[in-house]
C-alpha cells in the first residue's frame, strides 16, 4: 500500500498491470469507501515543461472522452487530475472484476462458437455506441477486453486509444506506431486515416483468435508481421474448423479485408450478422457449448436476458469442518504470518475509526489468506482475525459474507472447544442476526432459540442479552405471521420488563408497542 494517497484520497493497494502509457492499480477511495481502479500515466517521455503541459492536456482529454462513453460495456470514470509532481497524473475509474479475454484463448481448445459470437456481439454494442460519438478505440485486443462474472463484456483503455490520435503531436518522437501489432489494421501500419472500420479489423483478428486458438498472423518480427497484415490473405476459418457456420466465416473474412471500404459499414451491421448465431433466450448450453472452466459465460446475457444475479450461496459450516491443515514454512514464515495478523488488526482499527468498512474487510481478508496456510485454520490468532472480519462485514451491511465468516468460526470452535461452548454460542447468535437481516427467518429462529437455551442456563431469563434474544424471537415470529407464538414470547417479556424497569422505561414501552400491534383489541 502506498504511504501517500493520490490526490489525498486514493490509496494504491495492488498493482494490476502495466502497458501503453502507464500503470493500473487496484485502489480505494478513502472518502467514499469503495474499490476503484487508478491509472497512473507514465512520464518517461517528459523532458520539458511543455511536454508536461501537453501530457496533462491529453490526460484531461482522455478522461473526458472516456467519461462521455456512457455505456455499461465501458468502465465508469470517477475522477481525473494532475497531482504534483508530473508523475502523478491519475485517472480513477470503476474497478471491474472479471477475466481477461486472454484467459479464454487456448490453442488446444478453441472457444465454443456460441461464446465467441456472444463476445463479438457485445463488443459490437459498445463499438456502435462509441463510434456514433465518434470515438475509435484503436487498440482493441484480448488484453483490453474483460468478461465480468455475469458474462458482461467490458472494453478497457478506450481513453488512451482515443486521445493518442495521429493528428496530435506525440510525446515520444521515435515514430512509434500506435496499436498492438497482432491486431493492427493495414491503415494503422501505413499511418493512414483511422476510422471506425479500423476497430472492425481488430474485431476480426480477435474473433479469428477466439475461434481457432491462434493469432491471425505470426510474423517472426514486426516487419514480417506488418507485411502479413498488409498483403497476406487470411485463412478461412472453416479450413481448420469445419463446424464454423459459413455465414460466420464469411463475416470474419469481410472484417479482415485489407481495404477499409470492403469491411462491413459499421459495428451495427456486424451485430445484425451475428444476431442469428446467438443462443436463443431461455436455452441451456449443450456440452459442446461449455467454455473454459473458471471463466464467466458471455452467452448468459442472451440465454437469460436481464436476469437477476444468481442466488447467493453461503458455504455450510460442514464444508469448513475438516481438520486443520498441517502448518508449512513454505513462502511466508510463521513469524511473518503473525506479524501480518498484528498489522491487520492495527490497520483495520484505523480504517474502522474512519468508517471505511469495505477497505477494512479487504485488508483483513488478505491477511487471513496469507496466514491460514502457515498457522492452520484453527490457530487462535487467525480465528480472532476472522472474528474481526466477520464483525466488519456485518457493520458494513455485507451480511451474506459476514454469515459465511461466522459459520466458519462456529465450525472451528466446535472442533477445538466443543459445540456447546460459549464461543460457538456467541458466533451462532451473530449468524442468527445475519440470517434475520437477509430475510431468512427460519434459520434465524432456530439459531436464536439454541442460543437462548444456552444463555438461560448461564445468565438467567432477564439479563440484557436474554431480553434482546427474547425480543428478536418474538419479532421474527411476527414476521412469519405466527401471532399466537409471538404473543407467547412477547407477553411474558413485557411482564418481566414491567417488574424490572417499570412502565415508563424505553425498553418496556418498545415491547408494549409490539403487543399492541399483535393484539390491538387488548386494553
Amino acid at each position: 500500500m502506498q504511504s501517500e494517497p493520490i490526490a489525498g484520497r486514493y490509496e494504491l493497494v495492488e498493482h494490476v498491470k502495466s502497458g501503453g502509457m502507464g500503470q493500473v492499480w487496484r485502489g480505494y477511495d478513502t472518502v467514499l469507501d469503495r474499490e476503484v481502479a487508478v491509472k497512473l500515466i507514465r512520464t518517461s517521455a517528459v523532458t520539458t515543461d511543455e511536454d508536461a503541459e501537453e501530457l496533462a492536456r491529453r490526460f484531461q482529454r482522455e478522461a473526458r472522452i472516456t467519461a462521455s462513453i456512457q455505456h455499461h460495456g465501458v468502465p465508469q470514470v470517477y475522477d481525473a487530475g494532475l497531482d504534483a509532481p508530473f508523475d502523478r497524473l491519475y485517472l480513477v475509474m470503476e474497478y471491474v472484476r472479471g477475466s481477461s479475454l486472454r484467459a479464454f484463448i487456448d490453442p488446444d481448445r478453441p472457444l465454443p462458437i456460441a461464446w465467441a459470437v456472444a463476445i463479438a456481439a457485445q463488443i459490437c454494442t459498445v463499438l456502435a455506441h462509441a463510434h456514433a460519438m465518434p470515438v475509435v478505440h484503436r487498440d482493441l485486443k484480448p488484453d483490453n477486453i474483460l468478461v465480468a462474472p455475469d458474462g458482461t463484456v467490458k472494453l478497457l483503455d478506450f481513453g488512451i486509444a482515443a486521445v493518442l490520435r495521429s493528428d496530435v503531436t506525440r510525446l515520444t518522437r521515435s515514430g512509434m506506431v500506435l496499436g498492438s501489432d497482432h491486431y493492427m489494421s493495414p491503415e494503422q501500419f501505413q499511418s493512414a486515416q483511422v476510422t471506425p472500420r479500423t476497430d472492425l479489423y481488430a474485431l476480426g483478428c480477435v474473433l479469428h483468435e477466439l475461434l481457432t486458438g491462434q493469432r491471425l498472423f505470426n510474423g517472426d518480427n514486426p516487419f514480417d508481421l506488418m507485411q502479413e497484415h498488409l498483403h497476406k490473405p487470411p485463412m478461412p476459418l472453416r479450413t481448420g474448423r469445419p463446424d464454423v457456420p459459413e455465414a460466420l466465416d464469411e463475416l470474419v473474412l469481410r472484417l479482415l479485408a485489407k481495404a477499409p471500404d470492403q469491411r462491413p459499414a459499421d459495428a451495427y451491421e456486424v451485430y445484425e450478422a451475428l444476431l442469428p448465431l446467438l443462443p436463443p433466450s431461455g436455452s441451456m448450453p449443450s456440452v459442446e457449448e461449455r467454455g473454459p472452466e473458471g471463466t464467466p459465460d458471455p452467452t448468459l446475457l442472451y440465454r437469460r436476458p436481464n436476469s437477476p444475479p444468481p442466488r447467493p450461496v453461503t458455504r455450510p459450516a460442514a464444508d469448513l469442518a475438516g481438520p486443520a491443515p498441517a502448518p508449512t514454512t513454505d513462502g511466508v514464515s510463521a513469524r511473518e504470518a503473525r506479524h501480518a495478523i498484528k498489522n491487520a488488526f492495527s490497520e483495520s482499527g484505523g480504517l474502522l475509526d474512519e468508517g471505511r468498512f469495505t477497505q477494512a474487510g479487504e485488508l483483513l481478508r488478505r491477511a487471513i489468506e496469507t496466514s491460514a496456510p502457515v498457522l492452520g485454520i484453527d490457530n487462535p490468532e487467525l480465528l480472532g482475525l476472522r472474528a474481526r472480519r466477520a464483525a466488519v462485514l456485518a457493520l458494513g451491511g455485507d451480511h451474506r459474507r459476514a454469515l459465511a465468516e461466522f459459520e466458519a468460526l462456529i465450525a472451528a470452535y466446535a472442533r477445538t472447544v466443543g459445540p456447546g461452548s460459549d464461543q460457538v454460542m456467541d458466533y451462532l447468535e451473530q449468524a442468527a442476526y445475519c440470517h434475520a437481516e437477509l430475510g431468512e427467518t427460519t434459520p434465524a429462529l432456530e439459531q436464536f432459540r439454541r442460543v437462548r437455551e444456552h444463555v438461560s442456563l448461564v445468565e438467567g431469563d432477564v439479563s440484557e442479552r436474554m431480553i434482546e434474544l427474547r425480543k428478536m424471537i418474538g419479532v421474527l415470529l411476527m414476521s412469519q405471521g405466527d401471532t399466537k407464538q409471538a404473543l407467547a414470547e412477547i407477553s411474558p417479556l413485557h411482564d418481566d420488563l414491567m417488574v424490572l424497569f417499570g412502565l415508563d422505561d424505553e425498553r418496556t414501552q418498545e415491547i408494549a408497542d409490539l403487543l399492541r400491534r399483535l393484539d390491538p383489541d387488548d386494553d
